[in-house]
């Protein structure tokens, strides 16, 4: 009986061992893929050793026109949207999460429904208002409507991460005179460090990927960020350079990597209030 159990046992960790590989494979297959490709100089879309190394598929797209102004345009886009959208939900999640309202439930419902709305059923109504504000084709209106497509998620995460600071610590700050905004500054953000780090990173990395938004807002040429260039690399009747799709892709995620590695003690950081209220 008991070998029995212990070899049922056993089948179950085998059968979950090879679930987990299966499901790691999905994700280091397509990143081999990446790597290998913008290495070989005869890609395609199999996965294989490089016929031979080469940093020709580098060399092609590292020119002004390819990589350096489309990732200039996506930090200018996507850095301002995700700083305006983390003070934003920042100011809307602070007075959500320290007073009460009957009105509060109503408000976050219909922030959750917000998140819900896909980005193309939206589009067509934002792109006349936008040609009638004359917001259309410029950098600031699509930046502005990045950090409103965002918005609603990040104040839903920001008021979780808000409720889990002690109220006591802001009214001893208020004791000594600071005021609500002083306290949200200077006592709420600094302790849900690592809330805003995700609310930042999540928001950043749901910018920088958006290739529809862009696509419709922005029509000069020089104005597109990487996201919409990417498509370049994709020809008429099927041809596509593998290669250079690779390697741009390599380049085109560097930023989002060196954010992650910037705030990753952040994001590893608890909040460590357990004795700051004690006493």
């Amino acid at each position: 009986m008991a070998l029995t159990l212990a070899s049922r046992r056993t089948t179950r960790r085998l059968a979950a061992d090879a679930g987990l590989l299966v499901v790691a494979a999905a994700f280091v297959l397509p990143l081999a893929w990446v790597v290998l490709s913008a290495l070989d100089p005869h890609a395609n879309l199999r996965v294989k050793a490089p016929d031979g190394l080469t940093l020709d598929n580098f060399d092609a797209i590292l020119t002004p026109e390819i990589t350096f102004t489309p990732l200039l345009n996506s930090l200018i886009l996507c850095g301002g949207a995700t700083l305006l959208t983390v003070v934003c939900a920042a100011l809307a999640a602070y007075p959500l999460s320290r007073f009460r309202s009957r009105f509060n439930r109503p408000f976050l419902l219909t922030i959750l429904f917000a998140t819900s709305l896909p980005i193309t059923a939206i589009m067509v109504p934002v792109y006349a208002l936008f040609v009638q504000v004359d917001l259309i084709d410029t950098m600031h209106g699509t930046v502005f409507f990045f950090a409103a497509s965002q918005l609603p998620f990040a104040i839903w995460l920001m008021k979780n991460f808000m409720d889990g600071v002690p109220r006591e610590l802001e009214e001893a700050a208020w004791t000594d005179g600071a005021s609500a905004p002083q306290s949200l500054i200077r006592i709420v953000l600094p302790l849900m460090g690592p809330g805003v780090a995700v609310v930042t990173v999540f928001s950043f990395v749901m910018m920088w990927g958006n290739f529809f938004v862009p696509f419709m807002l922005l029509l000069t040429p020089d104005q597109m960020p990487a996201s919409v260039g990417i498509n370049d690399f994709f020809g008429n009747r099927g041809m596509v350079a593998y290669g250079q799709l690779a390697a741009f892709s390599i380049v085109y995620s560097t930023p989002v990597i060196l954010l992650y590695v910037l705030i990753a003690r952040r994001l590893g950081g608890g909040f460590a209030l357990g004795g700051a209220v004690k006493g």
